[in-house]
């Protein structure tokens, strides 16, 4: 049965592709099945890398449970140059499983919804470009409430 799942993608190095905004389109490529993209937003990093970020999320239609999806995920990291490193650091490409049309998920690997999306900017705002209705499983706000809430602590 077909799932929907919203995605953060973000890069702040070149790869084979290009320059970060490339490289995200590339990831996109990579996974079929694209409702939609949001347009890709220039922000300030997050911890120790002094690189600024490109950052955007998809919408992605897939007949795969979210461990599979995950994997897949990985696996376009890995053929996108990324590897094993500090936390936070400069990055080639980032993929992470904001939240799926199930709703809840949490095993040992993977927790749907993303732990920490709801104080992050640069996943909120991209994600309520193209799906602001959409809501949070477990606090039932918007993306667009929560982006608003994550606006006024500013």
């Amino acid at each position: 049965m077909a799932q929907v799942y919203a995605v953060a993608l973000g890069s702040n190095r070149r790869t084979i592709h290009g320059a970060p905004r490339a490289t995200l389109r590339a990831a996109c490529a990579r996974l079929g099945g694209l409702i939609a993209m949001s347009p890709v937003l220039d922000t300030a990093p997050l911890g120790p890398s002094s690189r600024r970020f490109a950052n955007a999320a998809l919408l992605v239609e897939s007949d795969e449970p979210p461990p599979a999806f995950l994997a897949r995920l990985k696996a376009i990291e890995r053929a996108l140059g990324r590897r094993p490193g500090r936390r936070w650091g400069a990055r080639p490409i980032d993929l992470d499983i904001i939240l799926w049309s199930g709703g809840v998920w949490r095993d040992p690997i993977l927790t749907i919804p993303h732990a920490r999306f709801r104080e992050r900017d640069f996943v909120l705002r991209p994600l309520a470009a193209i799906a602001p209705g959409w809501r949070d499983p477990e606090t039932g706000r918007t993306i667009r409430q929560l982006l608003a809430r994550v606006r006024r602590r500013r």
